[in-house]
């Protein structure tokens, strides 16, 4: 049954996300923030929607890239290399961003007769990123239920996994992960520096994954 909407990047967990819950996904929306790769990201997102069938819309949030303060919209000189850690990639936090995206996606999901939001937040992000962490997808999703007439809730089914997991996932769905982008500096080509570029690299060799 359709009954979600899907909030996809076009990076790795979000895109093994809209494929493992095709059957349930009626409309994924990506969010064009001003980051230094949602250029990279978006046309990704794009594409895995067109083979699957499943309408997909971008929402431009430009105020953010001109009021929030983030290296991720600041250009790739900004982003700090090396593994995730406190002091080197608290700086990637844009504030509150899943809180506003999800808060979209559930007035979309009201509006098109849906009953869900879904988002890929992982285990591994649980460390830098409060917007990804239970506490914050049980509080938004008590939120979303109370101040919708439908009681809109949000799923995130990936919160306690790795992002080992995820790319385990992807390969049994057989999913093309070369159509996919993680590196938060953009570019032409993965810095292969940055701590997404590494936890990808991780992941995929881990799940036996080669591109």
């Amino acid at each position: 049954m359709k009954d979600s909407v899907l909030i996809l990047s076009g990076g790795m967990d979000s895109t093994t996300l809209l494929y493992d819950m095709r059957e349930r996904i009626a409309l994924a929306v990506s969010f064009d923030y001003g980051s230094n790769h949602n250029a990279k990201e978006i046309p990704f997102a794009r594409w895995h929607c067109e083979q699957l069938g499943i309408r997909h819309i971008v929402i431009e949030l430009g105020f953010m890239h001109q009021y929030f303060k983030s290296s991720l919209l600041e250009g790739a000189d900004a982003i700090p290399e090396g593994q995730y850690a406190d002091d080197n990639i608290t700086s990637t936090v844009v504030p509150f961003r899943n809180g506003i995206m999800l808060s979209i996606a559930a007035g979309i999901a009201e509006s098109n007769g849906l009953k869900y939001v879904m988002m890929a937040n992982h285990g591994g992000d649980h460390t830098v990123y409060p917007d990804c962490r239970p506490a914050f997808v049980e509080a938004m999703s008590a939120a979303t239920k109370a101040g919708t007439f439908p009681g809109i809730e949000v799923l995130a089914p990936y919160t306690n996994i790795s992002k080992i997991d995820i790319a385990k996932k992807g390969k049994a769905l057989g999913i093309d992960y070369s159509k996919t982008w993680s590196c938060y500096k953009g570019g032409d080509v993965p810095c292969g520096k940055c701590a997404t570029c590494i936890e990808r690299e991780e992941a995929l060799r881990e799940a036996g994954i080669i591109q």
